[in-house]
Protein backbone atom coordinates (compact mmCIF):
# COMPACT_ATOMS: atom_id res chain seq x y z
CA UNK A 1 0.00 0.00 0.00
CA UNK A 2 1.50 3.31 -1.06
CA UNK A 3 0.13 6.62 0.12
CA UNK A 4 0.12 9.81 -1.80
CA UNK A 5 3.06 11.95 -0.86
CA UNK A 6 2.71 15.67 -0.32
CA UNK A 7 5.48 17.84 -1.76
CA UNK A 8 7.42 16.38 -0.18
CA UNK A 9 -3.38 -6.79 18.54
CA UNK A 10 -3.78 -4.38 21.29
CA UNK A 11 -0.68 -2.40 22.20
CA UNK A 12 1.30 -2.18 25.42
CA UNK A 13 -0.62 -0.24 28.04
CA UNK A 14 0.13 1.21 31.46
CA UNK A 15 3.86 1.88 31.83
CA UNK A 16 4.61 1.40 28.12
CA UNK A 17 3.82 5.03 27.31
CA UNK A 18 5.97 6.39 30.14
CA UNK A 19 8.88 4.13 29.17
CA UNK A 20 8.62 5.23 25.56
CA UNK A 21 8.83 8.90 26.52
CA UNK A 22 11.85 8.28 28.77
CA UNK A 23 13.81 5.97 26.44
CA UNK A 24 17.12 7.57 25.28
CA UNK A 25 17.23 8.14 21.54
CA UNK A 26 19.85 6.14 19.59
CA UNK A 27 21.98 9.25 19.17
CA UNK A 28 21.97 9.79 22.94
CA UNK A 29 22.93 6.27 24.04
CA UNK A 30 26.40 5.28 25.21
CA UNK A 31 26.63 2.08 23.16
CA UNK A 32 29.05 1.79 20.27
CA UNK A 33 27.57 2.19 16.79
CA UNK A 34 29.31 -0.60 14.88
CA UNK A 35 28.30 0.64 11.42
CA UNK A 36 26.10 -0.59 8.59
CA UNK A 37 28.81 -2.99 7.39
CA UNK A 38 28.38 -5.01 10.57
CA UNK A 39 24.83 -5.89 9.43
CA UNK A 40 25.47 -6.33 5.70
CA UNK A 41 26.97 -9.81 5.26
CA UNK A 42 25.02 -12.66 3.66
CA UNK A 43 24.89 -14.51 6.99
CA UNK A 44 23.28 -11.51 8.65
CA UNK A 45 20.88 -9.01 7.01
CA UNK A 46 22.57 -8.85 3.61
CA UNK A 47 20.99 -11.77 1.74
CA UNK A 48 19.96 -11.17 -1.87
CA UNK A 49 16.34 -12.11 -1.14
CA UNK A 50 14.18 -12.91 1.85
CA UNK A 51 14.94 -16.17 3.65
CA UNK A 52 11.65 -18.11 4.05
CA UNK A 53 13.17 -20.28 6.80
CA UNK A 54 14.02 -17.37 9.09
CA UNK A 55 11.77 -15.38 11.40
CA UNK A 56 13.02 -12.16 9.76
CA UNK A 57 13.72 -11.56 6.08
CA UNK A 58 17.53 -11.22 6.36
CA UNK A 59 17.67 -9.02 3.25
CA UNK A 60 16.99 -5.84 5.20
CA UNK A 61 20.34 -4.29 4.35
CA UNK A 62 19.70 -4.57 0.62
CA UNK A 63 16.21 -3.08 0.97
CA UNK A 64 17.69 -0.16 2.91
CA UNK A 65 20.52 0.32 0.41
CA UNK A 66 18.46 0.11 -2.78
CA UNK A 67 15.07 1.55 -1.81
CA UNK A 68 15.20 3.49 1.44
CA UNK A 69 15.79 7.24 1.21
CA UNK A 70 17.53 7.12 4.60
CA UNK A 71 20.49 5.40 2.90
CA UNK A 72 20.77 8.39 0.53
CA UNK A 73 20.60 11.05 3.23
CA UNK A 74 24.36 11.65 3.33
CA UNK A 75 24.68 11.66 -0.47
CA UNK A 76 22.03 14.37 -0.57
CA UNK A 77 24.51 16.62 1.21
CA UNK A 78 26.83 16.35 -1.80
CA UNK A 79 24.21 17.64 -4.24
CA UNK A 80 24.43 21.05 -5.89
CA UNK A 81 21.40 22.24 -3.90
CA UNK A 82 22.98 21.23 -0.58
CA UNK A 83 26.27 22.84 -1.46
CA UNK A 84 24.44 26.04 -2.41
CA UNK A 85 22.65 26.01 0.98
CA UNK A 86 25.98 25.49 2.76
CA UNK A 87 27.59 28.37 0.88
CA UNK A 88 24.74 30.72 1.84
CA UNK A 89 25.17 29.69 5.48
CA UNK A 90 28.92 30.27 5.33
CA UNK A 91 29.77 26.58 5.69
CA UNK A 92 32.75 25.05 3.82
CA UNK A 93 30.59 22.05 2.83
CA UNK A 94 27.27 20.45 3.70
CA UNK A 95 28.65 16.92 4.01
CA UNK A 96 31.09 17.94 6.77
CA UNK A 97 28.88 20.38 8.72
CA UNK A 98 27.46 19.19 12.02
CA UNK A 99 24.14 21.01 11.55
CA UNK A 100 23.62 18.96 8.36
CA UNK A 101 25.08 15.64 9.53
CA UNK A 102 22.97 15.60 12.68
CA UNK A 103 19.94 14.60 10.60
CA UNK A 104 21.47 13.38 7.34
CA UNK A 105 23.68 10.76 9.04
CA UNK A 106 24.12 8.75 12.23
CA UNK A 107 26.25 11.54 13.65
CA UNK A 108 27.26 10.05 16.99
CA UNK A 109 30.40 11.17 18.80
CA UNK A 110 33.81 9.85 17.79
CA UNK A 111 33.94 7.74 20.96
CA UNK A 112 30.72 5.96 19.94
CA UNK A 113 31.94 4.99 16.45
CA UNK A 114 33.07 1.40 15.97
CA UNK A 115 35.78 0.10 13.66
CA UNK A 116 33.45 -0.34 10.66
CA UNK A 117 31.43 2.81 11.21
CA UNK A 118 31.29 5.29 8.30
CA UNK A 119 29.52 8.62 8.51
CA UNK A 120 28.92 8.41 4.74
CA UNK A 121 26.48 5.53 5.30
CA UNK A 122 23.89 8.15 6.12
CA UNK A 123 20.94 7.27 8.32
CA UNK A 124 21.88 3.63 8.83
CA UNK A 125 20.57 0.75 10.92
CA UNK A 126 21.80 1.99 14.29
CA UNK A 127 20.47 5.52 13.77
CA UNK A 128 17.03 3.96 14.33
CA UNK A 129 17.70 0.69 16.18
CA UNK A 130 20.35 2.02 18.55
CA UNK A 131 24.05 1.33 18.90
CA UNK A 132 24.67 -2.41 18.57
CA UNK A 133 27.74 -2.58 20.78
CA UNK A 134 25.94 -4.56 23.49
CA UNK A 135 23.49 -6.61 21.43
CA UNK A 136 25.04 -7.13 17.99
CA UNK A 137 26.64 -10.49 18.80
CA UNK A 138 23.72 -11.94 20.75
CA UNK A 139 20.58 -10.55 19.10
CA UNK A 140 20.26 -13.41 16.58
CA UNK A 141 20.72 -16.22 19.09
CA UNK A 142 17.67 -18.46 19.55
CA UNK A 143 17.67 -17.92 23.31
CA UNK A 144 17.62 -14.11 23.00
CA UNK A 145 14.28 -12.31 23.21
CA UNK A 146 13.44 -8.88 21.90
CA UNK A 147 13.16 -7.72 25.52
CA UNK A 148 16.76 -8.89 26.05
CA UNK A 149 17.87 -6.77 23.10
CA UNK A 150 16.03 -3.70 24.36
CA UNK A 151 17.63 -4.17 27.78
CA UNK A 152 21.03 -4.07 26.02
CA UNK A 153 20.30 -0.82 24.20
CA UNK A 154 18.20 -1.69 21.13
CA UNK A 155 15.67 1.07 20.57
CA UNK A 156 12.00 -0.06 20.89
CA UNK A 157 10.61 1.09 17.54
CA UNK A 158 7.62 -1.21 18.11
CA UNK A 159 6.22 1.24 20.70
CA UNK A 160 4.25 3.99 18.95
CA UNK A 161 5.34 6.87 21.18
CA UNK A 162 8.97 5.75 21.08
CA UNK A 163 8.89 5.51 17.28
CA UNK A 164 7.27 8.92 17.04
CA UNK A 165 9.98 10.48 19.24
CA UNK A 166 12.67 8.85 17.12
CA UNK A 167 11.33 9.99 13.74
CA UNK A 168 10.45 13.48 14.91
CA UNK A 169 13.92 13.99 16.38
CA UNK A 170 14.97 14.74 12.80
CA UNK A 171 11.68 15.49 11.05
CA UNK A 172 10.89 18.22 13.59
CA UNK A 173 13.94 18.67 15.83
CA UNK A 174 15.29 18.50 19.36
CA UNK A 175 17.05 20.85 21.77
CA UNK A 176 20.30 19.92 19.96
CA UNK A 177 19.27 20.01 16.29
CA UNK A 178 16.67 22.07 14.51
CA UNK A 179 15.95 23.39 11.01
CA UNK A 180 15.85 27.11 11.68
CA UNK A 181 14.29 29.79 9.52
CA UNK A 182 17.81 30.77 8.46
CA UNK A 183 18.42 27.24 7.13
CA UNK A 184 15.11 27.28 5.27
CA UNK A 185 15.84 30.75 3.98
CA UNK A 186 19.05 29.36 2.50
CA UNK A 187 16.99 26.83 0.52
CA UNK A 188 16.18 23.88 2.78
CA UNK A 189 12.66 22.53 2.08
CA UNK A 190 9.90 23.07 4.62
CA UNK A 191 9.65 20.16 7.06
CA UNK A 192 6.34 18.39 6.48
CA UNK A 193 5.85 15.10 8.31
CA UNK A 194 3.06 12.74 9.35
CA UNK A 195 4.25 9.54 10.99
CA UNK A 196 1.80 6.97 9.61
CA UNK A 197 1.95 8.26 6.04
CA UNK A 198 5.74 8.36 6.02
CA UNK A 199 5.87 4.90 7.60
CA UNK A 200 3.67 3.41 4.88
CA UNK A 201 5.66 5.15 2.15
CA UNK A 202 8.94 3.73 3.42
CA UNK A 203 9.93 0.37 1.89
CA UNK A 204 9.07 -2.25 4.52
CA UNK A 205 11.95 -4.34 5.84
CA UNK A 206 9.80 -6.57 8.06
CA UNK A 207 6.46 -8.35 7.91
CA UNK A 208 3.88 -8.19 10.67
CA UNK A 209 3.01 -11.89 10.69
CA UNK A 210 2.24 -14.35 13.49
CA UNK A 211 5.93 -14.72 14.34
CA UNK A 212 6.37 -10.94 14.58
CA UNK A 213 3.37 -10.69 16.91
CA UNK A 214 4.88 -13.31 19.19
CA UNK A 215 7.98 -11.17 19.62
CA UNK A 216 6.58 -7.63 19.54
CA UNK A 217 3.34 -5.67 19.56
CA UNK A 218 2.28 -4.48 16.11
CA UNK A 219 1.34 -0.83 15.77
CA UNK A 220 -2.10 -0.28 14.25
CA UNK A 221 -2.27 2.55 11.66
CA UNK A 222 -4.55 4.67 13.85
CA UNK A 223 -2.15 4.37 16.79
CA UNK A 224 0.78 5.34 14.59
CA UNK A 225 -1.09 8.41 13.38
CA UNK A 226 -2.21 9.46 16.86
CA UNK A 227 1.21 8.85 18.39
CA UNK A 228 2.81 11.00 15.71
CA UNK A 229 0.24 13.73 16.18
CA UNK A 230 0.61 13.78 19.96
CA UNK A 231 4.41 13.70 19.97
CA UNK A 232 4.56 16.42 17.31
CA UNK A 233 2.56 18.63 19.64
CA UNK A 234 4.69 17.65 22.63
CA UNK A 235 7.98 18.27 20.82
CA UNK A 236 6.79 21.63 19.51
CA UNK A 237 5.94 22.74 23.04
CA UNK A 238 9.28 21.45 24.32
CA UNK A 239 11.18 23.31 21.60
CA UNK A 240 9.39 26.54 22.47
CA UNK A 241 11.06 26.28 25.88
CA UNK A 242 14.55 25.80 24.44
CA UNK A 243 17.20 28.23 23.26
CA UNK A 244 15.96 27.95 19.68
CA UNK A 245 13.03 30.15 20.69
CA UNK A 246 14.14 31.85 23.90
CA UNK A 247 17.46 33.24 22.64
CA UNK A 248 17.18 37.04 22.84
CA UNK A 249 16.98 38.79 19.48
CA UNK A 250 14.87 41.45 17.79
CA UNK A 251 12.97 38.82 15.78
CA UNK A 252 12.07 35.43 17.32
CA UNK A 253 12.87 32.13 15.58
CA UNK A 254 10.36 32.31 12.74
CA UNK A 255 10.27 28.59 11.95
CA UNK A 256 7.91 28.18 14.94
CA UNK A 257 5.30 30.31 13.20
CA UNK A 258 2.87 29.63 10.37
CA UNK A 259 4.97 29.82 7.21
CA UNK A 260 2.03 30.80 5.04
CA UNK A 261 1.03 33.70 7.26
CA UNK A 262 3.81 35.56 5.43
CA UNK A 263 4.64 33.44 2.42
CA UNK A 264 1.75 34.19 0.09
CA UNK A 265 1.18 36.86 -2.59
CA UNK A 266 0.27 40.29 -1.27
CA UNK A 267 -2.93 40.30 -3.35
CA UNK A 268 -4.07 37.06 -1.68
CA UNK A 269 -5.93 38.72 1.18
CA UNK A 270 -6.53 36.48 4.20
CA UNK A 271 -8.15 38.88 6.64
CA UNK A 272 -10.22 36.71 8.95
CA UNK A 273 -11.07 36.30 12.60
CA UNK A 274 -9.18 33.50 14.35
CA UNK A 275 -10.75 31.16 16.91
CA UNK A 276 -7.90 31.88 19.35
CA UNK A 277 -8.83 35.54 19.59
CA UNK A 278 -5.73 36.98 17.90
CA UNK A 279 -6.53 39.92 15.64
CA UNK A 280 -6.43 39.45 11.87
CA UNK A 281 -2.96 40.02 10.48
CA UNK A 282 -1.18 38.46 13.47
CA UNK A 283 1.73 36.15 12.74
CA UNK A 284 0.61 33.00 14.55
CA UNK A 285 2.54 30.07 15.99
CA UNK A 286 2.21 26.90 13.92
CA UNK A 287 -0.35 24.96 15.96
CA UNK A 288 -1.36 22.40 13.31
CA UNK A 289 -0.75 19.30 15.43
CA UNK A 290 -2.49 20.83 18.44
CA UNK A 291 -5.54 21.91 16.43
CA UNK A 292 -5.83 18.38 15.03
CA UNK A 293 -5.51 16.98 18.56
CA UNK A 294 -8.42 19.12 19.68
CA UNK A 295 -10.54 17.62 16.89
CA UNK A 296 -9.47 14.11 17.94
CA UNK A 297 -10.33 14.78 21.58
CA UNK A 298 -13.81 16.01 20.64
CA UNK A 299 -14.45 12.32 19.89
CA UNK A 300 -12.17 10.45 22.28
CA UNK A 301 -11.98 12.64 25.40
CA UNK A 302 -14.43 15.55 25.11
CA UNK A 303 -13.89 16.62 28.74
CA UNK A 304 -10.26 17.41 27.88
CA UNK A 305 -11.09 19.76 25.00
CA UNK A 306 -11.99 23.02 26.78
CA UNK A 307 -8.97 23.06 29.17
CA UNK A 308 -6.62 22.21 26.29
CA UNK A 309 -8.16 24.85 24.02
CA UNK A 310 -7.92 27.42 26.80
CA UNK A 311 -4.23 26.64 27.28
CA UNK A 312 -3.61 26.79 23.51
CA UNK A 313 -5.30 30.18 23.25
CA UNK A 314 -3.16 31.36 26.16
CA UNK A 315 -0.07 30.23 24.24
CA UNK A 316 -1.14 32.25 21.21
CA UNK A 317 -1.74 35.34 23.33
CA UNK A 318 1.66 34.87 24.97
CA UNK A 319 3.29 34.80 21.53
CA UNK A 320 2.21 38.42 21.08
CA UNK A 321 3.69 39.48 24.44
CA UNK A 322 7.07 38.00 25.42
CA UNK A 323 9.28 34.95 25.09
CA UNK A 324 9.07 34.21 28.82
CA UNK A 325 5.29 34.16 28.68
CA UNK A 326 5.51 31.73 25.74
CA UNK A 327 7.77 29.45 27.80
CA UNK A 328 5.34 29.50 30.72
CA UNK A 329 2.29 28.86 28.52
CA UNK A 330 4.07 26.11 26.54
CA UNK A 331 5.08 24.35 29.77
CA UNK A 332 1.49 24.46 31.07
CA UNK A 333 0.12 23.06 27.82
CA UNK A 334 2.84 20.39 27.65
CA UNK A 335 2.01 19.17 31.16
CA UNK A 336 -1.66 18.90 30.24
CA UNK A 337 -0.89 17.08 26.99
CA UNK A 338 1.61 14.49 28.28
CA UNK A 339 -0.86 12.05 29.92
CA UNK A 340 -3.17 12.44 26.92
CA UNK A 341 -0.32 11.53 24.56
CA UNK A 342 0.32 8.27 26.38
CA UNK A 343 -3.34 7.25 26.18
CA UNK A 344 -3.76 8.29 22.56
CA UNK A 345 -0.74 6.28 21.43
CA UNK A 346 -1.52 3.13 23.37
CA UNK A 347 -5.31 2.70 23.42
CA UNK A 348 -7.22 0.43 21.04
CA UNK A 349 -9.62 1.99 18.53
CA UNK A 350 -12.59 0.13 17.10
CA UNK A 351 -14.33 0.66 13.78
CA UNK A 352 -17.02 2.94 15.17
CA UNK A 353 -14.49 5.17 16.93
CA UNK A 354 -12.49 5.49 13.72
CA UNK A 355 -15.63 6.48 11.80
CA UNK A 356 -16.46 9.09 14.41
CA UNK A 357 -12.90 10.43 14.32
CA UNK A 358 -13.02 10.81 10.53
CA UNK A 359 -16.43 12.48 10.60
CA UNK A 360 -15.31 14.96 13.27
CA UNK A 361 -12.20 15.88 11.29
CA UNK A 362 -14.26 16.45 8.15
CA UNK A 363 -16.90 18.43 10.06
CA UNK A 364 -14.24 20.74 11.46
CA UNK A 365 -12.63 21.05 8.03
CA UNK A 366 -16.02 21.95 6.53
CA UNK A 367 -16.43 24.58 9.25
CA UNK A 368 -13.06 26.09 8.22
CA UNK A 369 -11.33 25.18 11.47
CA UNK A 370 -8.25 24.23 9.41
CA UNK A 371 -7.74 27.51 7.60
CA UNK A 372 -3.96 27.33 7.68
CA UNK A 373 -2.25 25.07 5.17
CA UNK A 374 -0.23 23.09 7.71
CA UNK A 375 -3.41 22.08 9.57
CA UNK A 376 -5.29 21.27 6.37
CA UNK A 377 -2.37 19.15 5.19
CA UNK A 378 -2.39 17.14 8.42
CA UNK A 379 -6.19 16.85 8.36
CA UNK A 380 -6.18 15.32 4.89
CA UNK A 381 -3.50 12.79 5.81
CA UNK A 382 -5.50 11.84 8.91
CA UNK A 383 -8.70 11.35 6.89
CA UNK A 384 -6.82 9.22 4.36
CA UNK A 385 -5.27 7.09 7.12
CA UNK A 386 -8.67 6.49 8.70
CA UNK A 387 -10.27 5.69 5.33
CA UNK A 388 -7.58 3.13 4.54
CA UNK A 389 -7.89 1.61 8.01
CA UNK A 390 -11.67 1.40 7.66
CA UNK A 391 -11.35 -0.20 4.23
CA UNK A 392 -13.60 2.22 2.34
CA UNK A 393 -10.89 4.30 0.65
CA UNK A 394 -11.58 2.67 -2.77
CA UNK A 395 -15.26 3.64 -2.57
CA UNK A 396 -14.31 7.20 -1.60
CA UNK A 397 -11.53 7.55 -4.16
CA UNK A 398 -13.03 10.43 -6.12
CA UNK A 399 -13.78 12.80 -3.19
CA UNK A 400 -10.52 11.79 -1.49
CA UNK A 401 -8.62 12.64 -4.67
CA UNK A 402 -10.36 16.00 -4.84
CA UNK A 403 -9.53 16.80 -1.21
CA UNK A 404 -5.93 15.78 -1.80
CA UNK A 405 -5.77 18.05 -4.82
CA UNK A 406 -6.62 21.04 -2.65
CA UNK A 407 -3.51 20.51 -0.48
CA UNK A 408 -1.14 19.06 -3.08
CA UNK A 409 0.44 22.47 -3.75
CA UNK A 410 0.89 24.72 -0.72
CA UNK A 411 1.27 27.75 -2.98
CA UNK A 412 -2.22 27.25 -4.40
CA UNK A 413 -4.08 26.37 -1.21
CA UNK A 414 -7.49 28.02 -0.81
CA UNK A 415 -9.06 27.48 2.64
CA UNK A 416 -12.63 27.87 1.36
CA UNK A 417 -12.05 25.25 -1.35
CA UNK A 418 -10.67 22.81 1.22
CA UNK A 419 -13.80 23.35 3.35
CA UNK A 420 -16.17 22.74 0.43
CA UNK A 421 -14.38 19.55 -0.61
CA UNK A 422 -14.33 18.29 2.97
CA UNK A 423 -18.11 18.81 3.12
CA UNK A 424 -18.51 16.86 -0.12
CA UNK A 425 -16.42 13.98 1.21
CA UNK A 426 -18.45 13.95 4.42
CA UNK A 427 -21.61 13.66 2.32
CA UNK A 428 -20.15 10.62 0.53
CA UNK A 429 -19.47 8.64 3.73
Amino acid sequence: MVRRKLTALALLLGLAGTAALAQPLPEEGRDIHEGVASCATSVCHGKVSADPAANVWLNEYRIWLRQDYHSRAYRTLQSAQSQAIAAKLGLPSAHAAKICLDCHADNVTAEARGRRFQISDGVGCEACHGGGGQWLESHAEASTSHADNVAKGMYPTELPLARARLCLSCHLGTKDKFATHEIMGAGHPRLAFELETFTVNQPAHYEVDADYRERKPAIAPVNMWLAGLAITGMHTLELLQEDWFTKPSLVPELSFFQCHACHHPMDDLRWSEEADGLPPGSVRLNDASLVLLLAVLETLEPDAVDPLRSDLNALHRASQQSRQQVVTAARTLQQRLEPLAERLGNDTYGTEQQRLLRRELLAQAAAQRFRHFTAAEQAFLAVETLSLSLGDAPRLKSPLDALYGSVEDENRFVPQQFAVLARQLMGAL
